[in-house]
C-alpha cells in the first residue's frame, strides 16, 4: 500500500539540486540539455504549502468532448483526462508502471499463497459527493455491473472479465476471486467503481446508463469518489470540476492531501491552432503541442510570455487502420501495399520535422517487450505496392484509371472512404495518403468528423479505413482489448483483425510470472500483428507540451504527464 504522492517526493529528494526556478522558465527548450533544466527545476513538489496558491483554476485543453461521464463507460483520452479526477479506485501505478494499492483508498491489501484471491481492506473514510459513504459493496456491485454483457462498455471489461467473482464480506473488507493465477491479476482487479445507491435499481430500465431520465441526471451531474466533481458540463464546449472538501476531509479532520487546485476548467477546443492562440494569450495553462507548434509556433517571446514547454517519451502510437472485414482490405497484400504507397519520409521529416520515430507495431522500442529483431521499417515503395496490388488482383480493367476488383461476382472499383478527427494535422496526413494513392489509381475520399462521431463510426464498424492510435496501458496485456479475435465482438478491436496465434500468446502472456519469458511472448504478439498490417503503423508519438509558468510538479511517464499516480495529482499552482 503506497502514498504515490510519497513516491514522488522520495523520487525527487534523491535528484541533484536543480536550477532556480526563474532561471528555468527564462530558458528557451531548444536542445535535451535543457528540457532536463526545465523538468528538474518546475516538476519538483511544494516545499511548503505557503508555495501553492490553492484558490488556483487550472484552464486545461481536450481536443474532443467526452461521450459519457460514467467511469465504466470510459474509453478516449479526453474521458481518461477527466475521468481519473472524478474518480478514485483501489489501486495505481507509478510513472515506470509499477503497480501498487492505493494509501488514499485502502488500508491493507493481502494475497493469497496461491495467486487465487486478493483481500482488500477499505479505509472507513471514503465518501461519495452525495455524502454517502463508499465501501466493499460499491465494489462488488461495479464488478457485477461491468460483467453484464447488455451493458455496451467499450474498455474496462477487459481483464476485470478474467475475475471469476468480488465479493463484499462486510462494509469494508472485499476480495477479489481470480480464474487463474495470473500474473496480470494485479491489473484486473483494478477497475473503476461506481455508486451502488444511484445504479442499483436503474440498470434493469436502462443498460446503456446514459438514455433513461434518471441517467441523464447523472450523466450530467454524476456521484463522484475522487477529488474533484463536475459542476458544469456544456456538451462540446467545456467541462468544469470544483475541489470536493468530502473527499479529503472527514469529520472535521483531514484524512487526505488537499487537491491543489480549486477548479479546473476543461475547454474543447477541436483546432489546434485555436487552442495555441489560448494558450498564448494565457486562456489556457496546458496544452499539446503538435510538431510543427514545438518547432515553429513556439519560440518567440509571445509563447514563452506566459508559458514554457516541455517534452517526455511516451508509449503511443498512430496508424491508418483498414476494416480487415472490408471488400477493400480482407486480403494482407493489399494491406501491406498501403504501407509501401505511404510517404512515410514525408511525414516524419516534413510534416512533423523529425521529432516522431517511425512506428514498428504496437509496443515501444523502450518497452520490456519490444522485440530484439524489430520488423524492417517501411519507405515509400510505388512499384512494389502496385506489385503486391496486382497479386491481390486489383487492376484497372476498364482504362479509368482507378483500379478494380471481382468482389462475390461483382467488379468494384478501389475507392474508399478514410475517417479522421477534424484536426489539420490528421486531416493533412490523409490527404497525403489521398495523392500517394493516386498514384496507383486508387481513389480515397477524406472525412473529417468530431471525435465523438468518429469513436460512434468505429465502434459500429462503419467504416472503410480511419486515421488512429492508441496509448501504452500500464501491462501489455492490456492490448488484448484492441488485438485479439473475442475484442471484435466485445472490445476495441474496430480493424476486425483476428489471428489464432495472437490470441493464444496473450492467453500465454498473462499465465507467465517470468519477466524475460512475457517479454519474449509479448515481442511475438507484436511481430505477428506487424507482419499481418492489419493497419499500416505511421509513428510513435512523445509527449510535447506547453505549460503556463505558474505551473509546478509536472512529469512525464510512458502515458504523459497525467495519467499515472500521482500524474495530475502532483501539478500545482505557484503563488505570485
Amino acid at each position: 500500500v503506497l502514498d504515490g504522492e510519497k513516491l514522488i517526493r522520495e523520487y525527487w529528494a534523491k535528484q541533484p539540486k536543480p536550477i532556480p526556478v526563474a532561471e528555468a522558465l527564462a530558458l528557451k527548450n531548444t536542445s535535451p540539455s535543457i528540457n532536463s533544466k526545465i523538468l528538474s527545476s518546475v516538476g519538483r513538489p511544494p516545499a511548503n504549502d505557503s508555495d501553492v496558491n490553492y484558490e488556483a483554476t487550472i484552464e486545461r485543453h481536450i481536443s474532443g468532448d467526452v461521450k459519457s461521464t460514467s467511469p465504466i463507460l470510459i474509453s478516449s483520452t479526453s474521458e481518461f483526462d477527466v475521468l481519473g479526477l472524478t474518480g478514485s479506485g483501489l489501486f495505481g501505478f507509478d510513472w515506470n508502471l509499477a503497480p501498487f494499492a492505493s494509501a488514499d483508498t485502502v488500508v491493507s491489501w493481502e494475497t493469497s499463497k496461491d495467486k487465487m484471491y486478493d483481500k482488500v481492506v477499505m479505509r472507513k473514510d471514503l465518501t461519495w459527493s452525495d455524502g454517502k459513504p463508499m465501501t466493499a459493496h460499491d465494489v462488488a456491485f461495479s464488478f457485477r455491473t461491468i460483467m453484464n454483457p447488455k451493458i455496451p462498455i467499450p474498455a474496462v471489461r477487459s481483464g476485470t472479465n478474467e475475475l471469476r467473482w468480488v465479493e463484499a464480506y462486510d462494509d469494508y473488507t472485499v476480495v477479489f476471486f481470480h480464474k487463474q493465477a495470473l500474473a496480470t491479476n494485479i491489473w484486473n482487479v483494478n477497475f473503476p467503481i461506481l455508486p451502488r445507491h444511484v445504479y442499483e435499481d436503474s440498470i434493469a430500465e436502462d443498460v446503456t446508463l446514459v438514455n433513461s431520465k434518471h441517467h441523464v441526471k447523472f450523466e450530467n451531474n454524476p456521484v463522484c469518489s475522487g477529488p474533484y466533481v463536475i459542476t458544469t458540463r456544456r456538451r462540446g464546449q467545456e467541462i468544469v470540476l470544483e475541489r470536493r472538501e468530502g473527499y479529503y476531509m472527514f469529520e472535521g479532520k483531514q484524512v487526505r492531501n488537499k487537491p491543489y487546485f480549486k477548479r479546473i476548467r476543461f475547454s474543447v477546443i477541436e483546432d489546434g491552432n485555436t487552442a495555441l492562440l489560448a494558450l498564448k494569450s494565457g486562456k489556457l495553462d496546458e496544452m499539446i503541442l503538435t510538431p510543427e507548434q514545438w518547432t515553429s509556433q513556439t519560440g518567440g517571446s509571445d509563447f514563452y510570455k506566459h508559458n514554457t514547454k516541455a517534452t517526455g517519451q511516451e508509449y503511443t502510437y498512430f496508424y491508418f487502420g483498414w476494416n480487415n472485414e472490408s471488400d477493400y482490405f480482407s486480403d494482407k497484400k493489399t494491406r501491406e501495399a498501403m504501407s509501401y504507397a505511404f510517404d512515410h519520409d514525408e511525414m516524419l521529416k516534413t510534416m512533423y520535422h523529425g521529432l516522431y520515430e517511425p512506428c514498428q507495431g504496437i509496443f515501444h522500442p523502450a518497452s520490456w517487450m519490444f522485440p530484439k529483431k524489430p520488423g524492417k521499417i517501411y519507405k515509400q515503395d510505388l512499384e512494389k505496392a502496385y506489385e503486391l496490388l496486382q497479386e491481390a488482383g486489383w487492376e484497372d480493367t476498364d482504362n479509368d484509371g482507378v483500379l478494380d476488383k471481382v468482389v462475390d461476382g461483382k467488379r468494384i472499383p478501389f475507392q474508399f472512404t478514410i475517417l479522421t478527427a477534424n484536426k489539420p494535422d490528421r486531416v493533412k496526413l490523409c490527404n497525403l495518403l489521398k495523392v500517394n494513392l493516386d498514384q496507383l489509381g486508387i481513389r480515397c475520399t477524406v472525412r473529417p468528423v468530431e471525435f465523438t462521431t468518429l469513436q460512434e463510426l468505429m465502434g459500429k464498424r462503419k467504416f472503410d479505413a480511419y486515421f488512429g492510435g492508441w496509448g501504452s496501458g500500464a501491462d501489455p496485456d492490456t492490448s488484448e482489448n484492441v488485438w485479439t479475435t473475442d475484442a471484435i465482438k466485445t472490445g476495441r478491436n474496430y480493424l476486425s483483425y483476428s489471428h489464432p496465434k495472437v490470441d493464444q500468446l496473450f492467453l500465454d502472456g498473462k499465465a507467465e510470472y517470468d519477466r524475460e519469458k512475457r517479454a519474449a511472448i509479448y515481442a511475438k504478439i507484436h511481430e505477428q500483428i506487424y507482419n499481418d498490417h492489419p493497419c499500416t503503423f505511421l509513428y510513435y508519438q512523445s509527449s510535447f507540451y506547453g505549460f503556463n509558468k505558474n505551473l509546478r510538479g509536472y512529469m512525464f511517464s510512458p502515458r504523459g504527464p497525467y495519467n499515472y499516480s500521482p500524474g495530475f495529482n502532483s501539478i500545482w499552482s505557484a503563488t505570485k
